[in-house]
């Protein structure tokens, strides 16, 4: 029996990281298993690659490498991790997968629908999100609610337009993918988001 893939997506300071940890205590309370994994990450080796990434040292990389990395990085993680998990009908949760690439280096780097779409099928093959999570809240709301960009992290860094523009693109995802991705409204208190989301797992068939 195959199982089951979610994704969550947003801009930095949505609450991701927030809402994950709540997700992974209600299904544990459900007694689902679930395997959680991060992008970029998730394995040893995309651990590496993810290090150099974020690095903010590497202020000189291009679009179209960034890009090339996070593929990298996925290929390893779907390959290693999500096929074998989903194989055995597990439920797998990834904070961050293909929409992250569209939304970053897809509109906000400039590279285009095209070429990334093309970097993600080579990376991910056919395994794509049952149901995508989309925190929405715009950047400067998300900023002020954490108090400021991150200084180790080099994405983080890139500006208040950058991320108006990522913004933007994954905005433009929703409207292409609309049956896979569900936008979910997180100005709120994180307890409120987080019953919009087990509403929206329950609704989709996935708890």
């Amino acid at each position: 029996m195959k199982g089951k893939f979610i994704t969550f997506e947003g801009g930095e300071g949505v609450g991701k990281t927030t809402q994950l940890a709540m997700i992974r205590s209600y299904l544990e309370t459900q007694g689902v298993d679930a395997v959680f994994l991060r992008e970029p990450g998730g394995n040893a080796i995309s651990e590496k690659i993810r290090n150099i990434i974020l690095d903010v040292n590497n202020v000189g990389m291009t679009g179209m490498c960034e890009a090339m990395l996070y593929s990298a990085s996925r290929a390893q993680l779907v390959e290693a991790v999500i096929k074998p998990a989903l194989e055995k009908g597990k439920l797998v949760v990834c904070d961050r997968f293909i929409d992250s690439t569209y939304a970053y280096q897809g509109v906000a780097r400039g590279l285009g629908a095209d070429k990334v779409d093309m970097l993600n099928r080579l990376a991910c093959g056919d395994i794509m999100p049952d149901l995508t999570v989309f925190l929405d809240l715009p950047p400067k709301l998300a900023f002020a609610r954490k108090g400021g960009a991150d200084a180790t992290d080099r994405l983080e860094q890139e500006g208040e337009s950058f991320h108006e523009r990522v913004y933007e693109g994954y905005l433009q995802a929703c409207k292409s993918y609309p049956d896979r991705i569900a936008r979910v409204d997180c100005s709120g208190e994180a307890i409120a988001t987080h019953k919009k989301i087990v509403d929206l797992l329950r609704q989709r068939g996935i708890v």
